[in-house]
């Protein structure tokens, strides 16, 4: 883990007090209530998925949404798409009222917060006109051609990886395959030198639960010092890359321009961190969920060696019955409906990706994995909108090479005892995934 370095206690304290200490206590104390919003956040803290689960089907019995204590939470798949294509709906939380105390107070202490996924100029919560112009300089790169220029590399890397294995000991497939695949691929899209890709590693995992609500003093002390450190490898990295560009993606960011107008240094290492942050982790967890689901079922495996072609239909039926991503969340600006249903300004909208996912108004027998489904494409795992993830190719694309140059090598692959699912609240999945590779040949 990254080593906490010195930073400013007092506005950190204030930032985890606003931002984690009082709406956890407040969703616990409404769980204790029998709100089913902060019923669901308190499930989510389990890594078992059964709690969660039973609290989903609470929530279909009040579509499109259910209106909690502080949000109105939807798993209706029409629902939740509307709410994420509003456009009076915002990713950022609109702040306090002007001049207020807690306005003043949350403005300071955010004078010396590092950049992160959840801050802007990060895409997450950036809004247009800037969401606008900003998307536009950052897609060219991430569209679907550049990502196909990358497939050959990624399968390079997948078998690579598969070679430097015992395929006759348990192994960890997570440290080994699910976490090293994602993260070269993403440090050769940063152009991350190789003596730096293990610092990278490093980063990403102790930055991701900056994505989550609730985190421990400790724990959020934690994030905002990898974040603290990301950053200042981020300016060193960026100062490298102007002086010697390469074929990278981000080599390609630092000089693109949109009327004459370049990405701040701010917006570059926003953009970085996201893709670390959100890209990289993401995908571990699709790589991870996929090989869970395809090892427990070798009639979906079978299907899959008998037609080839469906090998990209199945990574979204592995986002969609177990996405990477559990929930999102959009805070009205202005007075708006959504499906027909009234939400006043400053109204919170959570909408549940993974309940969406399972809608059986969208998806016959939701709860069947089936990667011959055909509407399996329809997911929300990706979002929905202006807020529609950049990253979606790439994540297809690795998890396709992924999955299927592991099952083509080792059709035969059990999970063992020990599977150990992450305890983050928004990014889900394993932790642990110990396996037998048992391979097909001799």
């Amino acid at each position: 883990m990254t080593q906490l370095s010195p930073v400013p206690v007092t506005r950190s304290a204030v930032r985890w007090s606003l931002g984690h200490a009082l709406p956890s206590r407040l969703l616990r104390r409404a769980a204790k209530q029998g709100d089913l919003h902060g019923r669901m956040f308190v499930a989510t803290q389990s890594s078992s998925t059964e709690a969660l689960d039973a609290i989903t089907d609470e929530l279909r019995g009040h579509s499109p949404f259910y209106r909690g204590k502080y949000a109105s939470v939807s798993v209706d798949n029409a629902a939740v798409r509307a709410l994420l294509s509003n456009p009076d709906a915002g990713a950022a939380f609109a702040p306090p009222e002007e001049g207020s105390r807690i306005a003043r107070l949350q403005a300071w202490s955010m004078e010396d917060a590092p950049l992160g996924p959840l801050n802007p100029p990060s895409l997450l919560v950036t809004e247009p006109p800037d969401h606008t112009r900003y998307r536009k300089l950052v897609s060219r790169v991430f569209s679907v051609r550049a990502v196909e220029k990358l497939r050959g590399r990624t399968q390079q890397i997948a078998t690579d990886l598969l070679d430097r294995i015992d395929p006759h000991t348990p192994v960890d497939l997570v440290a080994t395959y699910c976490s090293l695949l994602p993260v070269t691929v993403i440090a050769e899209i940063l152009g991350v030198p190789e003596p730096d890709r293990e610092k990278v590693l490093r980063f990403g995992a102790a930055a991701a639960p900056s994505l989550d609500l609730g985190l421990s003093w400790r724990e959020f002390r934690r994030v905002e010092s990898a974040l603290r450190e990301f950053d200042d490898w981020l300016g060193h990295h960026l100062d490298s890359l102007r002086r010697h560009p390469g074929d990278d993606l981000l080599s390609q960011l630092v000089s693109a321009q949109e009327e004459g107008v370049s990405l701040t240094d701010a917006e570059l290492k926003a953009t970085a961190g996201l893709v670390l942050a959100a890209g990289f982790e993401t995908t571990v967890n699709l790589l991870g969920n996929g090989i869970a689901l395809l090892a427990q079922d070798p009639a979906q495996l079978k299907l899959l060696g008998d037609r080839d072609e469906l090998w990209p239909n199945a990574v979204d039926e592995v986002l969609r019955l177990d996405p990477p991503v559990l929930l999102t969340g959009r805070m009205t600006s202005a007075a708006t409906e959504v499906v027909g249903v009234p939400m006043p300004r400053g109204t919170v909208m959570v909408g549940l990706l993974a309940g969406a996912n399972r809608d059986p108004q969208v998806f016959p027998e939701p709860d069947t994995f089936d990667v011959s489904r055909e509407n399996a494409r329809e997911h929300v795992s990706f979002s929905a909108g202006r807020h529609y993830c950049l990253g979606a190719a790439l994540a297809r694309m690795e998890g396709e090479v992924g999955l299927r140059t592991l099952f083509e090598r080792y059709p035969d692959l059990r999970v063992e005892p020990g599977a150990v699912r992450r305890g983050t609240r928004i990014l889900r999945g394993y932790e642990e995934l110990p396996v037998t590779l048992s391979p097909a040949g001799p």
